[in-house]
């Protein structure tokens, strides 16, 4: 067992899918699979379940892994160390980014780091802020946006955004005239939120409980064009953060202020505290923190 097959085993771990962790990789899909084939063989026991083009861990698989992440992040700690040692400027940086969130923040970030690095390379991850809190946490990101407060322990953090949520609704619908609707006057009403595992979806329900309701979602998904597609369509309504807002289509919906409560929007740049850092990550840190705190 070498840290070549660890590393594989991780991603696939991570994927879900041979292939996905294949592409991850810059690696051909039989060149991953005849590694993990391997490495059953070499310790006796199944790695994977797998059911179709469905694959997950055995209970012999999630112990492997567990161990191996940990040797793996220790690798590239080690290696990372010695490439700073060496002065060689050159390196690899994980970042996890919102759907929501890239598109608006990050080209331009990226864009002027790669002109000053480019033989830094930046491999993107896009999951819900849950997700990418979780991910740096445990090392499998070096550096993510995440909307705060944070909830795992041992995270640095580098505010860039403050905002507050507004409601969008139908043009036809009883409230679109208003300049402010109360959060309690959304009862009778469906939402289309994000998906489980993105923050927002957590804090709209919460806010809806603490005035006396549970909504009504009929719908979630992890794209904000879609979201605001469907709100445009008739079919519920949406809170959405004030620079999502500014991207869709006015014709098509009414963005109204949300008040009582005005439920808050803050996003992060987040690292462990506790883990080394490469040279990548610190330069595209503090290129981020130039770039958005302005």
């Amino acid at each position: 067992m070498d840290i070549r097959q660890m590393q594989y085993l991780v991603e696939v771990a991570r994927h879900q899918s041979f292939t996905k962790a294949a592409d991850a990789l810059f690696i051909t899909q039989p060149t991953i699979s005849k590694a993990i084939k391997s490495l059953e063989e070499e310790l006796g026991v199944v790695l994977f379940n797998r059911n179709g083009k469905k694959i997950e861990l055995t209970d012999a698989g999630q112990i492997i892994v567990s161990q191996a992440q940990q040797i793996v992040a220790s690798f590239q700690n080690l290696t990372a160390e010695l490439d700073d040692l060496r002065n060689l400027k050159r390196g690899h940086i994980r970042i996890g980014l919102p759907p929501m969130v890239g598109a608006n923040f990050f080209p331009k970030v990226i864009g002027q780091f790669h002109e000053r690095y480019p033989d830094i390379t930046i491999q993107l991850f896009e999951d819900g802020a849950k997700k990418v809190e979780y991910d740096v946490a445990n090392g499998t990101l070096d550096v993510g946006v995440v909307v705060l407060p944070a909830t795992q322990e041992g995270l640095a953090v580098l505010p860039f955004l403050e905002e507050k949520l507004n409601l969008v609704v139908h043009p036809s619908h009883p409230l679109a005239g208003r300049q402010e609707v109360s959060l309690n006057e959304l009862v009778e009403d469906s939402f289309v939120l994000f998906r489980e595992d993105f923050t927002l979806h957590d804090r709209i329900i919460a806010e809806c409980a603490k005035v006396g309701f549970q909504p009504h979602v009929i719908y979630e998904s992890s794209q904000w064009d879609l979201i605001s597609e469907m709100v445009a369509a008739g079919l519920g309504i949406t809170l959405l953060p004030e620079t999502i807002c500014r991207e869709i289509d006015q014709r098509r919906v009414k963005i109204i202020g949300l008040v009582n409560p005005v439920i808050p929007w803050y996003l992060g740049v987040v690292w462990r505290e506790d883990r080394y850092l490469s040279f990548s990550a610190r330069e595209w840190i503090r290129f981020a923190k130039k770039v958005l705190i302005q």
